[in-house]
């Protein structure tokens, strides 16, 4: 049960994943865990990190902005 309240979330890993930056869940783990990602400017080694809509993940240089489902 959620409340209206709670922001959407998703794992650091899983996003990795699904923006592309990373062909499987493996990979992501391994990048993450080798400090090569980096969630609003830190160094993120924490593969179950919660990611929020207006998180800044970089990867290979690459920024992406995290946001919410319902967001157009």
């Amino acid at each position: 049960m959620t409340s209206e309240t709670e922001p959407e979330t998703i794992c650091l890993d899983q996003f990795l994943k699904l923006a592309g930056v990373c062909g499987t869940g493996g990979q992501a783990k391994v990048r993450i865990q080798a400090g090569e990602v980096l969630v609003n400017g830190r160094v993120e080694t924490r593969r179950r990190r919660k990611l929020v809509p207006g998180d800044t993940v970089i990867c290979d240089n690459e920024q992406i902005v995290v946001e919410s489902d319902t967001e157009s």
